[in-house]
């Protein structure tokens, strides 16, 4: 396996397939960025940034991530990743080739590359543009099946192209742990899956399994969406996918369970929903304006009628011309109708105001809808997400789509995120979180939780512990580069404020599982954090598995490593595109089948989705391949 990458992510991702996997690794990074640390940016202190250096130090010391690479793991140093390098990395010989830097163009460059010296290669690359991915992807399947023979559209999985992004991969379970009680979301080309954290049941009772029963909360957790348990714990730390024995006896205990498959919560506005609706473009007052003057010219035409005698549409159109001056003057008229002209023409006086009272309220109304919003007055409830970079922006999405009040803070005009709050009408509070009223400003003392997820850790850090002073119950989740550094994080903030709910959370911890899984040729489809461990649903072909071929659902379910949750029915190569979602095609998601008897029987042509732990799919496939390999 060769990991390329220039950020704390190829180091996560050696680590788990050295780990997990028992991969050989070859790591290219840059030079001297053996052990890399997230740039501190932003007005953070330099007592804070140097405070953070030790600590990390000491961690990579005893860590996994420190100076000297693992027995299983060789590290070329590179500026970039040409041709050159990508052969004495060994890329005409590897099984699967993962590009994850943070430059879409670079990695997008060294896929090229790699494709065109190894067609064989499994590919994996970091891309933040989803719908450019999906261009790829399918250029690389398509270049890799012509080199074979075997032609456009069937190229095999060992040389697959999977796009993926640490951003999407980390957001769902970085909106769901700022929001006790709501469910946690994974979502991927089409399929929604739902799973919620409940609480533990009281005793002699068990534990509802809803749809299924994907995991039991650590017992010693003292708030059920804890993140004290890890693979370590024993027994006492999380369990996933257990039994029914182990449900049954497992009182006390909070589950994960899958309650609904499909969303149902509002869509997400379009590009053209930031357009006002008509009722919003004027204020009340000028609309009461506006029907008082329509109604007088009611009233001069129903006057007319009964002066003149004239037909009522013949004497609307007479008055509408004596509106706005245009009529003849009633010099030999009757008494009557040349009052009603005169009425008319100070009427049609009073409209011209009114009319350009409206234009100009209406223009307003428009260019606001396209400037920042701020919070409104009376604002509570709501989620506090300062940072709108790259994982802001998709946990802003997410949030949006869960339908739930939020409030950005962002000190660059120009982020990544700032378009995507306009479009979505969110409030933005411009400034530094580190300046005294900025959170004020964001409505801190009445919101609902934190989300600290800019690019720097002692931000974050000075963030949260600032929200804190303000309420001590606040509900606060950070986003910390290094994932033994957000383990003491949490823990410590834990311990200072037992009653409030903190996280601390890895982007790189989340994402590592999926593009690991991914690289072992595997579809997978989503990652849901439990407590510190992760469960991943990935997409597998029955065929070629023994622990899965020719058995029944119950009989291939093993506690602990996998289950099959659903049959997908869709044809091979049927994609939803990345920026596309169900309900703006009016269409079922996918062929997903989830009502599957225990006793049905997996076929060699079945696609199966499981829910599955990372050391279980490494099981499941990795052995099976280096087996293949020996024989």
């Amino acid at each position: 396996m060769i990991v390329c990458g220039d950020d704390g992510l190829a180091h996560r991702l050696a680590v788990e397939l050295r780990g997990v996997y028992g991969e050989q690794v070859t790591l290219v990074v840059p030079p001297s960025v053996r052990r890399v640390r997230q740039p501190v940016v932003g007005r953070a202190r330099a007592a804070s940034a140097a405070l953070l250096d030790r600590f990390s130090a000491a961690v990579n010391r005893t860590g996994a991530g420190g100076a000297e690479p693992a027995a299983n793991e060789q590290v070329v140093e590179a500026a970039e990743v040409t041709e050159a390098v990508l052969t004495e990395a060994g890329a005409d010989r590897a099984a699967a080739l993962a590009l994850v830097y943070d430059d879409d163009e670079t990695n997008i460059r060294a896929a090229l590359t790699a494709r065109r010296l190894n067609p064989r290669l499994r590919l994996v690359l970091r891309l933040y543009n989803r719908r450019l991915g999906q261009h790829i992807e399918e250029l690389l399947d398509q270049t890799a099946a012509v080199a074979s023979g075997t032609g456009p559209g069937t190229a095999g999985l060992d040389a697959s192209t999977t796009v993926l992004s640490d951003a999407d991969t980390a957001a769902p379970a970085l909106a769901a742990t700022a929001l006790v009680g709501t469910s946690k979301v994974v979502q991927t080309e089409g399929l929604v899956l739902r799973a919620v954290e409940r609480q533990p049941p009281r005793p002699g009772e068990v534990a509802d399994p809803g749809l299924c029963t994907l995991a039991l909360l650590s017992a010693t957790s003292n708030d059920p969406a804890g993140a004290d348990g890890s693979e370590g714990s024993g027994e006492q730390g999380p369990q996933l996918l257990p039994d029914e024995a182990a449900v049954a006896s497992a009182t006390g205990r909070g589950t994960v369970v899958l309650e609904q498959v499909s969303y149902s919560g509002p869509s997400l506005p379009s590009g053209r929903g930031s357009v006002p609706p008509f009722a919003s473009l004027f204020s009340r007052r000028l609309r009461w304006s506006l029907a008082g003057l329509v109604g007088c010219v009611l009233a001069l035409a129903v006057a007319l009628m009964f002066v003149t005698g004239e037909h009522p549409l013949y004497a609307t159109y007479v008055t509408l011309l004596d509106l706005f001056g245009i009529n003849d003057p009633a010099f030999h008229e009757s008494t009557g109708r040349q009052v009603l002209q005169l009425l008319s023409g100070l009427v049609g006086l009073l409209l011209l105001p009114v009319l350009l009272a409206a234009v100009l309220e209406a223009l307003g109304t428009f260019r606001s809808a396209s400037a920042l919003r701020k919070p409104p007055r009376g604002l509570g409830g709501h989620v506090v997400l300062l940072g709108l970079g790259k994982i802001g922006t998709r946990v802003l999405t997410r949030l949006r789509e869960l339908h739930i009040p939020v409030v950005c803070v962002e000190s660059d005009p120009e982020a990544r995120g700032m378009a995507a709050a306009r479009r979505l009408r969110v409030p933005v509070v411009l400034g530094d979180v580190t300046q005294e009223g900025v959170l004020e400003a964001a409505k801190i003392h009445r919101a609902h939780a934190l989300l600290a997820l800019t690019s720097a850790d002692t931000t974050n850090l000075e963030a949260a512990l600032y929200a804190r002073s303000v309420r001590p119950d606040l509900r606060v989740v950070l986003r910390l580069y290094d994932d033994d550094f957000a383990t003491a994080v949490y823990r410590t903030l834990r311990a200072a404020h037992p009653f409030a709910l903190t996280r601390s959370r890895s982007v790189s911890h989340l994402a590592a599982p999926a593009f690991a899984g991914a690289m072992m040729g595997r579809q997978i489809l989503g990652a849901i954090p439990v407590e510190r461990r992760v469960l991943l649903f990935a997409e597998v072909e029955v065929g070629g598995h023994p622990q899965l071929e020719g058995r029944t659902v119950g009989q291939a379910f093993r506690a602990g490593a996998w289950r099959v949750l659903a049959l997908n029915t869709a044809p091979p190569g049927g994609r939803r595109g990345e920026g596309e979602s169900p309900e703006e095609e009016g269409a079922p998601a996918s062929g997903l089948v989830w009502d599957l008897p225990p006793t049905y029987v997996l076929g060699a042509g079945d696609r199966v989705v499981l829910a599955a732990t990372r050391r279980g799919l490494a099981e499941l496939l990795g052995r099976r391949r280096r087996e293949r390999a020996g024989a």
